[in-house]
């Protein structure tokens, strides 16, 4: 698969980057006793184990999906992410431990003209290898390259206080080294947690984005038959598979034949212009053979939004036969007690029609 080859030769020339980069640093390191270059050489090689992990993660991610895993093996490179930010956590604490021991015993730093020009070319080529990465990364929606990347990138910044460092011993003799080891730590230990963050974040389940959603429910509603799109469900198994369902809005005058062959227009649809598998579409009817309906919705909707809190009131639909009143709202998270508000509402639409029997449902805000 082009993705995969794409990860596994940008991975690679990350590998052989920070080799390079390593083997360099850590010679001058020691040669001119400096614990702020000699900690910057062990961050590249973390980066080495980063960009492996990245290529062990891809073609575990890659397995074929079997009876235990339906859906395959995609969520292994969320797993590759989180193993990445917890292989910089160590590398920032450990580095801390040691900025902490120099700042103690501070050594004479020895600095050259070639440990300058190594340090200044080390953050030269950082900055290019963490854009390459970056880059990549977000085109075949890599987690793990992104992390990468950014990883990179924050190694040029490293790099440039440390030549800073060099540069302010040299012409101040004043040693800044190991105090800017314990800052280039706390750096990078902020940088794992983050990273740690978003990928726990992706396995949890966070939200889709809305730029995605919105593109979906434009999509769905394309259609004439529908009326609106709502409750937009996916689960990601991996960075090129999501499935999920939808509801959708529709004339409750379409036979059952109609609506199957519109399900399926809406599914190929979605598959086509956005890789999504609708797995389940579920329908609202919309009365159309009813005036009072209409009028009753209107009422209904301006006394349900006046409410704060509430974002959405959809699929109501009036049923004369049974007297039955129904429809859905979400209500934001950031409501302090959404089953009141539930309720509250739910009693006082109850009042206003009392010869019905209403039934709302609570729906989650899972997508804009």
């Amino acid at each position: 698969m082009e993705r995969d080859k794409i990860i596994v030769r940008t991975s690679i020339i990350g590998i052989i980057a920070n080799v390079f980069l390593a083997s360099f640093k850590a010679v001058v390191g020691v040669l001119s006793s400096s614990i702020a270059i000699v900690l910057d050489a062990v961050n590249n090689l973390s980066d080495v184990m980063s960009s492996v992990i990245t290529i062990i993660g891809t073609k575990l991610a890659r397995k074929r999906p079997d009876k235990k895993h339906p859906y395959g093996y995609g969520r292994v490179e969320n797993l590759s992410s989180s193993l990445i930010a917890v292989i910089v956590l160590y590398a920032g604490v450990t580095a801390l431990v040691e900025s902490v021991k120099k700042i103690i015993h501070p050594p004479v730093p020895n600095y050259s003209s070639a440990t300058l020009v190594i340090v200044a070319t080390a953050v030269l080529v950082k900055i290019i290898l963490g854009r390459y990465v970056s880059k990549k990364g977000k085109s075949v929606s890599s987690e793990s390259l992104i992390a990468s990347g950014r990883d990179a990138l924050l190694d040029s910044v490293i790099s440039a206080s440390t030549l800073l460092a060099a540069i302010i011993y040299l012409i101040w003799d004043i040693r800044t080294e190991a105090w800017l080891g314990a800052v280039i730590s706390l750096v990078i230990i902020k940088a794992g947690l983050e990273m740690l963050g978003d990928s726990l974040s992706s396995i949890i389940g966070k939200r889709i984005s809305s730029e995605l959603s919105k593109e979906i429910k434009q999509t769905v509603c394309s259609f004439p038959e529908v009326n609106g799109a709502y409750d937009l469900l996916l689960h990601s198994y991996g960075p090129d598979l999501l499935i999920g369902s939808v509801h959708i809005e529709v004339p409750d005058s379409l036979s059952v034949a109609e609506l199957d062959k519109l399900e399926h227009r809406i599914n190929e649809k979605v598959l086509s212009e956005h890789r999504v598998i609708l797995a389940g579409i579920s329908v609202y009817a919309v009365n159309t053979m009813n005036d009072k309906a209409s009028q009753m919705y209107s009422d209904i909707r301006r006394h349900v939004m006046s409410h704060e809190y509430i974002l959405q009131i959809h699929g109501f639909y009036l049923d004369e036969e049974h007297m039955t009143i129904h429809f859905d709202i979400i209500i934001d998270f950031a409501a302090p007690d959404a089953e009141e508000l539930y309720n509250h509402i739910l009693t006082e639409t109850q009042q206003a029609y009392p010869d019905y029997n209403v039934s709302i449902t609570l729906d989650t805000d899972v997508s804009d």
